[in-house]
């Protein structure tokens, strides 16, 4: 096609099999645009393309992709904002004619529908990391770590210590946004018992006020879950060995816990040898 489209956040180029999406960094552009920067979306993950009016003198074009085809919509689910849509153009009214053209030519070279059976869009690549209420979780493209902040962790993640999660232990990943109350973003292992909450579970960290927002967050479960579905059906779970480090550290704090009264002896003892088993 060759055919460019301005819009106020972002510019998208139009190709034979693909749309390009270039987001600007200004600074009312929104933070997630600017945190992916560049995306190329394959026509084949596309099922349909919409030009409609929007406010104020603005038309808005906007791609939809097919289910499954994206893993940054997918860990999303539907929990993003109207203008933190990364597959919506706002652009100014006067290009009515040229939008129009470029979404009916696009429209005619569409000829996929229905469930994606692979990602065809690519994740955010990794190392990333983020800062959540209670702990700070990195991902370096092969395995999750959550490593504990001592003023929001909870008691029961302490005894657990810090986690280290291989994504082949992993069936998924569950994101809830902070913008919503109890945000939280979850790893989810094949055949698990059921699950506490967030704040309780030692496979998830919990957002808060400033802490684990959507352009840190959502790229993150993004990029996890793509590894997972890469990896293909995950086997049965297990940990990995942690560093002398931290094992020495959570020691330390295990019994600051146990001399403030917050963990009995039976419950020091055992979970100390427990730490001791993993060096």
């Amino acid at each position: 096609m060759g055919d460019v489209l301005a819009g106020f956040h972002a510019v998208w180029e139009f190709e034979s099999d693909s749309v390009l999406i270039r987001y600007e960094r200004g600074i009312r552009t929104p933070k997630l645009f600017q945190a992916l920067g560049e995306r190329r979306i394959p026509l084949s993950a596309l099922e349909e393309v919409t030009l409609v009016p929007g406010r104020k003198g603005t038309l808005v074009m906007r791609l939809v992709p097919r289910a499954g085809a994206d893993p940054l919509m997918e860990a999303a689910d539907g929990q993003l904002k109207e203008g933190s849509d990364p597959y919506r153009l706002v652009l100014p009214a006067e290009r009515e004619t040229q939008a129009a053209s470029c979404a009916e030519e696009l429209a005619a070279r569409l000829t996929e529908s229905g469930p994606a059976d692979r990602y065809l869009v690519a994740a955010p690549a990794a190392p990333l990391q983020f800062k959540a209420y209670d702990g700070k979780a990195t991902f370096d493209g092969t395995s999750v770590r959550f490593r504990w902040s001592w003023t929001g962790a909870s008691t029961a993640k302490w005894k657990a210590g810090d986690q280290s999660y291989s994504v082949a232990d992993l069936s998924g990943v569950e994101w809830r946004s902070p913008e919503a109350l109890e945000g939280f973003l979850r790893l989810r292992a094949s055949g698990a018992p059921p699950v506490p909450e967030p704040d309780q579970d030692p496979a998830a960290v919990v957002f808060g006020l400033g802490y684990g927002p959507v352009h840190e967050s959502l790229p993150f479960a993004a990029a996890v879950l793509a590894a997972v579905r890469a990896r293909g059906p995950a086997p049965a779970v297990s940990r990995c060995r942690r560093d002398p480090a931290d094992i020495a550290e959570r020691i330390r704090h295990l019994g600051e816990l146990h001399q403030s009264g917050l963990v009995t002896d039976e419950e020091f003892s055992s979970k100390k040898a427990e730490l001791l088993a993993e060096l």
